[in-house]
């Protein structure tokens, strides 16, 4: 336990200089003096006639520089680092190499504590100042290797919440603190004692969903900051991590870091691969157990790129299921890649026999399809001679979605093919005793379980979302039993059933015996349900196609966030998916038709969505060719007039790929536009395993689904996105729901290793009851603190800090509600439950309520971080994404109205109640605002201002506010002599960092007045100058 951060900061360094980082700590170094450590170590490894016959002069190490300046970004500078060797052109007139280029070593992601590699700790390292704005900055520690600083550590003392340490990291981020040399930070760390996050630096707004915890292989928590240390800051771990187990996703352009489980399992299967004995015989290496959605392409990706780095095998081949999903796994795995041309595709078999027998270095590493690989056979014209030149190799195949490719004959051909290859599979839902295929099970097919991380893991871990799913019941219980029952005893109706005692026995075991849901027996007997007996047509019928639209389009605003998100409705057949098809488009026609008739456009523009469907394009001989082909071009059609494409039946796959870009906001559709979004796929037995996209909140389902299937589908709602809008993925189910619920139970058993809890959320009336507790919580500590009215924050730490970790518990509770069909227009809700009850609950607290509550939040957020958040009096643990919640619109009229009450009285006996009221009406302004509320009431008083009878108080609140900003404003304009008229327009078009204007910001920093800002910010040399004014007013405009 550690009282004090510097404390704990002395130990860490003592621990890791016991851990291959030099004993010798870097204290207190400035960005200079940083740089100039670097350019030392440079000179040092590269002392060779070759390279540095002379020692660098500082304007080459300028050049270096300047090419991290360029690159910019986290991402690209990560293929800067792992690129090895810096190129630069001698300007040292004493070199031979004088006016000529040379290449530098700079890291070599296979020098581990070799004499080229240094590993050296900076403590305390100072930011550059940006600006008389923003005060003098140091971080905690850095670590640097071979010179350049790759992890950013900050730490907090015990007893302090670890979202104080990231608070602090965001806050640096935000100010551009990582710029110039530190900009070349890869790996974020933040610690206390008793628990640690790690994630990547990112160009853009660091997300924490993307912040991990460290575990040991079993999945358990490494807390403790000495085994943290020990395990993932210590040489070798830190020099790994960066050359191996970071990724630079050029998907999003995103630095991301391998999470503990997918370390785990890679090293797994590399290890495996470099002790086999390729003579043995053995095909089966071992299946890896991960979670849908906990990022298996991006470990299988490693593994085979760990191997293919260490030699360990001469081919290492990606078997995938389907020649579609070929596609987009073959992009993710370049993606990933550090060049595209390292993963190699096969566009048809004669190309991937091509790849196979080369011996190329860039053909290692190869992404088929199953049914290309089992082409590649004796039987199928391919030489004899060219399958035992292939078979001699040491080849390695990694199965993904291991579930779906194991059981068919194409994998056996392929084993036969190859007897001495190693086969792996990657699988989120393993084919386990209960659903086995053909008594096949994974590990029959793949060996031993190398890994297992499974959904119970990823919920616990926020790495991937829990579920709500929620059946809408189109039929009554009742009514299915009754029909079901005279079927069965061959009745018309209850008078023919109760004039037959044989009728009569079978329909009252029907009626009172025969459960909803099918179920097995004690001896393994499948007793059949009601639900079984029900035909298929029963769900074709108009009641139930309408239910399911009328709930489906009644609810599209809340569930999809404003359109915001996007959903897959599975149906059960095509001639069904194609009928929802054209009724959901006629009944949103009709929406929009009498939207638009009333003058009503932006409920038309709310009632629009655009959908399409998707199904296997193959005609087969099932009475159904003529009519798909009609089909198919129907939806085609309707497609291309809606997005301005131009798909046929021959080009059915782009289409498919069209839409899937676009449900994941990837290649065309990366910054997609409204316009250009779909909202709703209709599919059958498509997507719904394998896609990915963490836009995709909802799935719709009219179709019944069990074990690996059911839990495949839920989870293409799980993938982290945005946690303030997307707390879990939605479900919403139709078809036979007690089936399903039976369903969802035992495959829920199954895949998380029977530990279900947090994978489904609870119901809407559990969630107001959640609320309540913590609002009374939160009630009695105001009240102890003598503030019923929520109008400031207690004086103790103790009570802020227990008013803070509640009202973070009531903002979850909140962002589920909201999602659940809570709004603040309605406090009372009834509830429907799974056995048709219904419970009633009431919110205990209203919208107004909320606010003052979010308003003291936000003071408490705003002191900690004006004290730089270093100090070690701040317990408290503040979310940054609930500082950045917009209040709706404030009552203001009651503001307003106090006001003008108050104003009537002065100098009435009413006068001193009137101000007692209207002081109260402010605890729904922040600290700051209530600040200039209190400065306008003075000047009221004291009669420095005089009143204009259009205004409100608000009205004036905000001018005071305008007032203060411009002033701010003119001392910018004054420091650096720019172009005020220039400034003033860019900050009232309201810029973003994504939308702002390049052009515009570039003629601003043309009217900035050099000299001026040589002492504004204090920087001399116009190389850091001009970086400190891009940086400062990109903030400025952009905050």
């Amino acid at each position: 336990m550690f009282n004090k951060e510097a404390d704990f900061e002395n130990a860490l360094i003592a621990l890791l200089s016991t851990k291959s980082w030099e004993k010798e700590v870097l204290h207190y170094p400035t960005e200079e003096k940083l740089i100039a450590n670097w350019q030392e170590h440079l000179n040092k490894t590269n002392q060779h006639i070759d390279k540095l016959d002379v020692p660098l002069l500082r304007t080459e190490m300028n050049q270096i520089l300047e090419q991290v300046q360029a690159l910019k970004t986290p991402y690209a500078l990560n293929g800067f680092i792992n690129g090895k060797t810096v190129a630069i052109k001698r300007e040292n007139e004493k070199s031979r190499h004088f006016g000529k280029e040379v290449s530098l070593d700079i890291f070599d992601r296979e020098e581990i504590s070799a004499g080229k590699s240094r590993y050296q700790i900076a403590q305390q390292p100072r930011f550059s100042p940006r600006s008389d704005l923003y005060p003098k900055q140091r971080g905690d520690l850095m670590l640097l290797i071979n010179g350049m600083p790759m992890f950013h550590i900050e730490l907090k003392r015990s007893g302090v919440p670890i979202s104080q340490a990231t608070n602090q990291i965001e806050r640096y981020h935000k100010a551009g603190a990582f710029s110039g040399i530190f900009s070349l930070v890869q790996v974020f760390v933040a610690m206390t004692p008793e628990e640690c996050r790690y994630f990547a630096n990112t160009g853009g707004p660091l997300n924490p969903a993307f912040y991990f915890r460290w575990a040991d292989f079993n999945n358990v928590y490494m807390n403790d900051w000495d085994k943290v240390a020990t395990h993932f800051l210590s040489i070798p771990m830190a020099h790994q991590f960066i050359g191996d187990y970071t990724i630079a996703d050029a998907k999003d352009e995103q630095l991301k870091v391998l999470r503990s489980y997918q370390y785990y399992a890679v090293n797994k299967i590399a290890d495996t691969v470099a002790k086999t004995d390729w003579t043995s015989g053995n095909q089966r290496g071992g299946y890896i157990w991960h979670t849908t959605g906990s990022g298996k392409t991006m470990s299988s990706f490693k593994s085979a790129q760990l191997i293919s780095r260490r030699k360990d095998a001469d081919k290492v081949i990606f078997l995938l299921d389907r020649i579609e999903l070929g596609k987009q796994s073959l992009e993710e795995y370049q993606n990933f890649a550090d060049s595209k041309d390292d993963v190699q595709a096969t566009e048809n078999t004669a190309i991937l026999l091509a790849k196979l027998k080369s011996k190329q270095d860039r053909d290692r590493l190869i992404v088929t399809s199953i049914q290309k690989m089992s082409n590649i056979k004796a039987e199928e014209g391919v030489n004899e001679a060219d399958i035992e030149q292939i078979s001699g190799k040491r080849l390695v195949f990694i199965v993904d979605e291991a579930h779906r490719t194991t059981f068919g004959d194409m994998l056996l051909t392929i084993k036969h093919t190859f007897p001495n290859a190693l086969f792996f599979g990657f699988t989120g839902t393993p084919i386990e005793e209960e659903n086995a295929k053909k008594n096949s099970t994974t590990a029959t097919v793949f060996g031993n379980e190398l890994h297992r991380y499974s959904i119970a893991d990823g919920i616990r871990d926020e790495n991937v979302l829990g579920f709500h799913p929620f059946h809408i019941r189109t039929f009554k219980d009742s009514d299915l039993r009754r029909a079901v029952a005279l079927q069965e005893a061959k009745a018309k109706d209850e008078n023919e059933v109760f004039a037959d005692d044989q009728k009569k026995k079978i329909y009252n075991q029907f009626m009172n015996d025969v459960p909803m849901a099918g179920e097995y027996t004690s001896d393994g007997k499948y007793q059949k349900g009601i639900e079984d007996y029900v035909p298929n047509a029963q769900y074709e019928a108009e009641e139930h196609v309408n239910a399911v639209i009328d709930d489906m389009l009644e609810n599209w605003q809340r569930l999809s966030q404003g359109k915001k998100y996007h959903a897959i409705f599975a149906t059960s057949s095509i001639p069904e998916a194609v009928n929802y098809y054209r009724l959901i488009k006629a009944k949103i026609a009709e929406k929009v038709r009498i939207a638009e008739e009333v003058g009503n456009f932006e409920e038309a523009k709310n009632a629009e969505l655009k959908l399409t469907a998707l199904f296997d394009p193959n005609i087969l001989n099932d009475g159904q060719g003529n009519d798909k082909e009609v089909w198919i071009a129907e939806i085609l059609e309707d497609y291309n007039a809606r997005f301005g494409t131009s798909f046929g039946y021959a080009t059915y796959s782009r289409f498919k790929t069209d839409l899937s870009d676009r449900l994941s906001h990837i290649n065309a559709y990366k910054r997609i536009k409204p316009d250009e979004q779909l909202d709703l796929l209709i599919v059958v037995d498509q997507m719904l395993t394998g896609f990915d996209s963490k836009w995709l909140n909802t799935l719709y389902l009219d179709k019944i689904l069990d074990y690996a299937n059911l839990i495949q589908a839920f989870s293409r709602t799980n993938r982290l996105c945005d946690k303030t809008d997307k707390p879990f993925g939605l479900i919403r189910y139709y078809r036979k729901p007690h089936t399903m619920q039976r369903n969802i139970e035992r495959a829920v058993k199954l895949y998380s290793g029977d530990r279900p809890m947090g994978l489904f959320v609870d119901n809407l009336d559990k969630v107001i009851d959640k609320m309540n507790v913590c609002f009374a919580d939160i009630a009695d500590i105001f009240k102890w603190a003598g503030l019923e009215d929520f109008s400031k924050n207690p004086d103790d730490t103790t009570s802020c800090a227990k008013f803070v970790k509640l009202f973070n518990q009531l903002n979850e509770h909140l962002q589920a509600a909201r999602l659940l069909g809570f709004s603040w227009g309605k406090l009372s809700y009834d509830v429907v439950q799974e056995d048709d009850s219904v419970i009633t609950a009431t919110l205990n607290f209203d919208q107004e309520t909320y606010d003052k509550l979010l308003a003291r939040y936000k003071d408490l957020f705003k002191e900690s971080s004006d004290n730089g958040g270093g100090s070690d009096d701040v317990p408290f643990d503040l979310r940054s994404h609930i500082n950045e919640i917009e209040t709706d619109k404030i009552d203001q009229n009651y503001m307003n109205a106090r006001f003008e009450k108050w104003l009537k009285t002065i100098g009435g006996i009413e006068e001193a109640a009137a101000l007692e009221e209207l002081h109260h009406s402010f605890a729904t302004l922040s600290k700051e605002d209530q600040k200039f509320a209190e400065l306008f009431l003075h000047d009221v008083q004291s009669g420095d201002i005089k009143l204009d009878p259009n205004l409100a108080l608000s009205d004036y609140i905000t001018t005071y506010k305008q007032k203060d900003a411009n002033d701010k404003v003119l001392k910018v304009i004054k420091g650096l002599g720019l172009d005020g008229d220039l400034l003033r327009a860019l900050l009232a078009r309201k810029y973003t960092s994504e939308n702002l204007d390049l052009g515009r910001l570039n003629d601003l920093k043309a009217t900035v007045d050099r000299e001026k800002a040589k002492v504004y910010f204090n920087e001399e040399r116009i190389f850091y100058l001009n970086i400190r004014i891009d940086e400062f007013l990109r903030e400025l405009i952009t905050r």
